[in-house]
């Protein structure tokens, strides 16, 4: 009979929504071409709650990763709590778990990337049981309470609390999330750690003649960029401060507008120094970036953001930018003159002063920035996650 160590593995990655849903790639993406590629690799199987279902169990996407939709019970945002119960799932759930006894051949692998569909992880005899927890799930990224956002962050936890038990393993994002895990509930802690996000290296550093669509060079200041999702835990409020002051800097926000009309967000994009370009494709990030001069990190107080840990820290500092943050507590570690300026007591003054220092002295440490987020590759951080799961490849 062949051992679990000769078999090949099937990898079942449990994720926020379909693959291409807002055109960003997030550590999960990543970390599913990643799995996809190993040598012991049977197929990598992308699990997701969707509004619109295909005819057929799975989707194949360009990269080899087969999609399987899980049916949400309304488009509205409103009735996505269904996610986290079994009894809105079950069912649907139940022909993957099918397809995978069918496959017994195999070894199978299941990858919480959050906290969604927890019956998946009681109705299979999986090999291990992961849960990657990269966000604060339950906790609104606006701070706002009420009664709707009471009964999802209920719902929520519950569902993490049972994945965080059934799982053999947990990875967090950072030190806050770790602890956050062990408090909520308890779990042994030898089976908590913490796995920063990280950078795809090779690509922020190619040397290419990749444009970008817009020339930026309008003033002579410098040009202040941040690149991924546009959402409520960034403070606009702020930035137009900031850009009200100095408006012979130019403000630069690439990324699909997930505000829902925030007004503050309205304003700021309003301003004549600030261009707002939506969605583009991942491949061209690092384009942009090296438009900039000063990558920031401009996020909001909140118990949310004491969670976070950007993916866009060590992409700035892969193509050799200085970058300001503030309210990330996760990132102060990281604080280094020249290199990542961390602002406590955060105004549109103080803002304004570490950017017009970076900007006199902004080539001073290109290559220890490189450096830094050389260390910070995907490839060293997943090879961490799988060896501490599967074993050494």
């Amino acid at each position: 009979m062949m051992t679990d160590q000769l078999k090949k593995n099937i990898h079942v990655i449990v994720a926020t929504g379909v693959w291409n849903l807002d055109n960003l790639r997030y550590r999960r993406h990543r970390f599913a071409e990643y799995l996809s590629k190993l040598d012991n690799t049977e197929e990598v199987i992308w699990v997701c709650p969707s509004t619109e279902m295909p005819n057929e169990s799975f989707v194949i996407l360009e990269n080899g990763i087969k999609e399987f939709h899980v049916p949400d019970l309304h488009k509205n945002r409103v009735f996505r709590f269904a996610r986290y119960f079994d009894i809105f799932n079950q069912k649907h759930l139940n022909k993957l778990v099918r397809y995978l006894e069918s496959k017994s051949e195999y070894t199978h692998y299941l990858w919480y990337t959050f906290p969604g569909f927890p019956y998946l992880g009681d109705a299979h005899n999986w090999t291990k049981v992961t849960y990657d927890c990269s966000d604060l799930w339950a906790t609104s990224m606006t701070g706002s309470k009420n009664l709707i956002l009471k009964l999802r962050e209920e719902s929520i936890l519950s569902a993490e609390k049972r994945i965080i038990i059934r799982a053999d393993t947990v990875f967090c994002t950072s030190d806050f999330l770790h602890e956050n895990v062990l408090k909520i509930t308890g779990v042994n802690k030898n089976k908590v750690n913490t796995l920063e996000n990280g950078v795809e290296f090779a690509l922020f550093t190619k040397d290419d003649s990749s444009k970008v669509d817009y020339d930026l060079e309008i003033n002579n200041g410098p040009i202040l960029g941040f690149i991924g999702g546009i959402k409520p835990k960034l403070d606009f409020a702020l930035l137009s401060s900031v850009m009200e002051a100095r408006p012979d800097w130019d403000l630069l926000l690439v990324g699909p507008d997930g505000t829902n009309g925030d007004e503050d967000f309205v304003a700021l994009k309003n301003l004549k120094n600030v261009k707002w370009i939506d969605k583009v494709p991942p491949t061209e990030v690092p384009a942009y970036m090296k438009k900039i001069d000063i990558g920031i990190l401009p996020y909001k107080q909140s118990i949310y953001n004491q969670a976070v840990f950007p993916l866009k820290l060590f992409e700035f500092l892969a193509v050799g930018k200085p970058v300001v943050g503030m309210n990330l507590p996760s990132t102060k570690k990281y604080a280094e003159d020249n290199v990542f300026e961390y602002i406590e007591d955060v105004t549109a003054t103080a803002f304004i002063s570490k950017c017009e220092r970076l900007y006199e002295e902004k080539e001073e440490k290109i290559k220890r920035r490189i450096k830094i987020a050389k260390q910070k590759d995907w490839n060293i951080i997943f090879s961490k996650m799988v060896d501490g799961v599967i074993g050494k490849n």
